[in-house]
């Protein structure tokens, strides 16, 4: 049997019908496991022998950069199996994996495009670079049975460690495939932020925006301004702690996410949602008088101030706060806000943007700002902005967002009514540890179908495919004290977000969708990542 499922269309019955053929015990279990997010094409063959990951396997790999990827992939498998996994060069037999960076490997040579072929002749996974062949171990991952993701080496599954006889060929449709966590309104240590990279990673996610400041906490260590991490970061909404990130945590963070080519985006949100730097710092104020901590969840009452009086400490904590941030972050972006400034007139918001966003282009950055800092007509050239308007744009989102297409820049697209994962499910479950989560101001509940079914080109008349960078799921902390209650509504609707990013943009099956959420489900129980089991998928 032979089954060829191009593009999106994993269907249902496609899925099922690969199953059967791979349902004997020998074969690992049921049924096949899905890929999210959905690659271009793959072909299951159903009446093929499978690949055996025994514990005479290897790793082999060819060309530079392929050893660090195969130690990444090889560290999670070791302690699930307790297999040796040794990584080397040379030839390949049977029973191993193989892992290939060289020119020609990626469909089109797309920069993380692989392909991966697997059968009784072994597993091979081809790539350009090393991002590329990282995406291709995380659908490997998804192909092996669940418990590949134990860390305790508990036996192996029934059927052994199989793999499909199955070929890809894969490639992202959108650059830019992010998460947002907010620490700011609930600080996250880091254990927890590794923690969450670790399962977006699995998801070919490869940006961890992380929104570190806010009304309710400055996270970030500025050591030129240390007030900020003093009494900018001892609180917290409802007045649960603060806490925040030296510059060695952070370091480490990077580090980590680097690992797992994911690209960390910091967020300074400015000129508004700053009370934790006001109430550190008295000369950033137009009254020179330090407001309060605060551990409230409004927001719109704080702002910097664009006096010409203050206009020295402004610019000055700018220039600080910006280059402290952009040296510590390799990558090349920086978030610095822009939304919900409701207490800054139009003509001050209008003079802080423009200050703001040339503060961060002097670092050497590209700029990232939400949606409203379009307002601006004074944006240094490519700077990004993120749509979180609707799905159906209200008042002036629209033209804002374009303006930053006019000042030739892309956007990120974040829809709040579909990719923002802090917003209720439809029957509002309670959490993993009590009680109810999440908020509901985005036009209510979010369902993983409405997740599912939007496309980022199609949201914004005037911006098109090409002026648009990628898509971001963020997740507001303010009704969530602790990581698994993050992962409790970011799973799975994360997924949908996920696979809008990479896979071809088209027709989308939710039931064929559905059937690989469940797949995933399997993966997640075995990682131990907190989720809601939301309704219409068929979980076991």
């Amino acid at each position: 049997m032979f089954v060829k499922i191009p593009a999106l269309l994993l269907v249902a019955a496609a899925v099922v019908s690969a199953a059967s053929a791979c349902g004997s015990p020998d074969q690992n279990g049921d049924a096949v496991p899905g890929i999210i997010p959905a690659p271009t094409s793959i072909e299951l063959r159903g009446d093929a022998a499978p690949f055996r990951l025994t514990d005479g396997s290897r790793i082999v790999v060819r060309g530079a950069g392929a050893a660090a990827v195969a130690e990444t992939f090889a560290a999670r498998a070791r302690a699930a199996t307790g297999f040796e996994l040794s990584v080397a060069e040379g030839e390949a037999a049977a029973s191993d994996l193989v892992l290939v960076i060289a020119d020609g490997e990626a469909p089109g040579g797309a920069t993380e495009g692989y392909t991966l072929t697997s059968g009784a002749g072994g597993v091979r996974i081809g790539a350009d670079t090393a991002e590329g062949l990282f995406r291709g171990t995380q659908s490997l991952r998804q192909l092996l049975p669940a418990e590949i993701e134990r860390a305790d080496a508990a036996g192996e599954p029934a059927g052994g460690w199989t793999v499909p006889a199955a070929s890809v060929a894969d490639a992202p449709r959108f650059a830019y495939r992010g998460a947002m966590l907010d620490v700011a309104r609930h600080f996250f240590p880091v254990e927890d932020v590794l923690r969450f990279i670790d399962a977006i990673a699995l998801l070919k996610l490869d940006v961890l925006h992380l929104h570190l400041t806010d009304d309710q906490g400055w996270r970030i260590e500025i050591r030129s301004w240390p007030e900020l991490t003093g009494i900018g970061a001892a609180t917290s909404v409802g007045g649960d702690g603060g806490g925040f990130y030296t510059q060695a945590d952070y370091r480490r963070i990077v580090a980590y996410a680097a690992e797992r080519f994911v690209t960390i985006v910091p967020e300074i949100d400015l000129p508004g949602h700053t009370n934790a730097a006001l109430s550190a710092y008295p000369e950033l104020n137009c009254d020179g008088v330090a407001p309060a901590p605060y551990e409230g969840t409004e927001v719109g009452f704080s702002s910097l101030c664009a006096s010409p009086e203050r206009a020295e400490a402004t610019d000055r904590f700018l220039a600080d706060v910006v280059r402290e941030v952009a040296e510590l972050t390799p990558g090349p972006w920086l978030h610095l806000g822009g939304d919900e400034s409701l207490a800054t007139s139009a003509d001050d918001y209008r003079d802080l943007a423009r200050r703001i966003a040339a503060a961060g282009a002097a670092t050497g950055k590209t700029v990232i700002g939400w949606h409203e800092l379009g307002a601006s007509p004074e944006l240094p050239p490519g700077t990004i902005g993120q749509y979180w308007s609707f799905v159906e744009p209200e008042a002036d989102a629209a033209e804002l967002t374009r303006s930053f297409v006019e000042q030739s820049g892309r956007v990120i697209m974040s829809p709040a009514d579909v990719a923002y994962l802090d917003m209720q499910y439809v029957d509002d479950p309670q959490g993993p540890l009590g009680g109810r989560l999440g908020q509901d101001w985005a036009k209510g509940p979010t369902t993983i179908d409405e997740a599912y079914l939007w496309d980022p080109a199609a949201v914004v008349p005037g911006v098109g495919e090409r002026d648009v960078l990628g898509v971001e799921a963020p997740v507001w902390t303010e009704t969530l004290g602790s990581i698994s209650e993050v992962e409790f509504m970011v799973f799975p609707r994360i997924a949908a977000i996920a696979e809008i990013g990479w896979s071809p943009a088209g027709p989308r099956d939710v039931e064929g969708f559905f059937g690989r959420v469940a797949a995933l489900g399997r993966h997640l129980d075995a990682l131990g990542v907190a989720y809601y089991p939301v309704r219409g998928v068929p979980w076991e």
